[in-house]
């Protein structure tokens, strides 16, 4: 096993230089430009956006000019993009590097069937000559304007197929200036266990930085993780659900060796009172109140008495009216929790989103 390299030192992409090596997964449906803002806050040093579709016909719809929207995003501010023509993607690039995109992340990672009505995402990694014909053309759009391309995969396409190691190799030599893992196959979707030995052996075969990415659900598997592949950083995904704080949790842990305190109850609600707010302003108060369920729903879950609260809150209709729920939860639980209950909430394969979980483009 190799020594991990500290969380907190930065990491260069390209020019861009990245605060720390903690990074937050591209979610369908989750990370939106509140909640990446939100896990920077916490601690993520990077945050992927929701996929962009390379369907131009589709930029002009609501879904993607929501996805398009970085006004007071922090920086570094990173895209992704999904599709299987070269020229769309390069093109889709260049759409959203004009609205502040400053990387382009290629999405080479998502297990779905369709996307776009094609195959995209991991279904790329069957056919190497395209994927390669993709990055080379992304990465020709980008670099004019020194915007640097980076890659999210799997380890291959099936257990027979694991062709990661090939495609890093010749993503590198395109140009692209960051590969990430995901430790499963397509052929797994986010069944059964995450591998990290193909990560490792990425990692061994490239000279670009490599990030592992599959089942990182604490702060000890964090380490075990950077451990195991000599990964430059880790990405998180539905273990930030409800819990934005893991990556100053895993910061800490992985300075020190010790856990931190859980954080205060009253702290858990203010940066949730505080995402919702947010939350509100980007979907107005219809499409947001209903969106904004899960966000809660996933904060509360693993609490005293969060079922009840989940199921009550899907009655709520209005943002007063979740607002005041919401505060008055926190604040019943805190006379009994000074901190938040030592309960860490389970992964559920039956959640909302997953990472990289990309819905048809017909919905965008």
């Amino acid at each position: 096993m190799s020594t991990p390299t500290p969380p907190a030192s930065t990491l260069m992409v390209g020019s861009i230089e990245l605060p720390n090596r903690l990074f937050v997964a591209p979610m369908a449906g989750v990370t939106d430009r509140p909640f990446r803002m939100l896990c920077k806050r916490l601690g993520a040093g990077y945050a992927v956006s929701e996929m962009v579709t390379s369907r131009k016909d589709l930029w002009n719809s609501l879904k993607t000019s929501r996805r398009a929207n970085h006004e007071g995003e922090t920086a570094p501010i990173s895209v992704q993009i999904a599709g299987t023509d070269a020229a769309m993607m390069a093109e889709a690039a260049a759409y959203n590097i004009d609205r502040g995109a400053q990387i382009i992340d290629i999405n080479m990672g998502c297990p779905a069937k369709k996307v776009c009505n094609k195959w995209a995402g991991s279904a790329l990694m069957q056919d190497e000559a395209l994927a390669l014909e993709i990055v080379e053309a992304v990465v020709a759009a980008c670099a004019p304007r020194n915007v640097p391309v980076t890659l999210k995969m799997r380890t291959g396409w099936s257990q027979l197929n694991k062709n990661a190691v090939r495609i890093a190799r010749a993503a590198e030599s395109a140009g692209v200036a960051m590969l990430t893992v995901h430790g499963r196959t397509r052929e797994q979707g986010y069944k059964g266990q995450a591998e990290y030995e193909t990560i490792a052996a990425v990692k061994a075969a490239v000279r670009v930085p490599v990030v592992a990415n599959g089942d990182i659900t604490s702060p000890e598997k964090a380490e075990l993780v950077l451990k195991l592949t000599g990964a430059d950083a880790i990405m998180v995904g539905r273990a930030a659900q409800g819990r934005p704080w893991i990556f100053g949790d895993i910061a800490h842990y992985l300075a020190t060796g010790t856990h931190r305190a859980r954080p205060l109850t009253l702290q858990v609600r203010q940066w949730l009172v505080e995402h919702l707010h947010e939350h509100y302003g980007l979907y107005g108060e219809f499409a947001g109140v209903r969106t904004a369920r899960k966000h809660i729903g996933w904060a509360v879950r693993a609490l005293p008495g969060g079922e009840d609260f989940r199921a009550h809150m899907n009655t709520l209709d209005s943002i007063d009216s979740q607002i005041q729920a919401v505060t008055h939860f926190f604040d019943e639980l805190s006379l009994h929790h000074d901190r938040l209950p030592d309960a860490a909430p389970a992964i559920d394969e039956e959640d909302d989103a997953h990472e990289d979980r990309a819905a048809s483009c017909a919905a965008n």
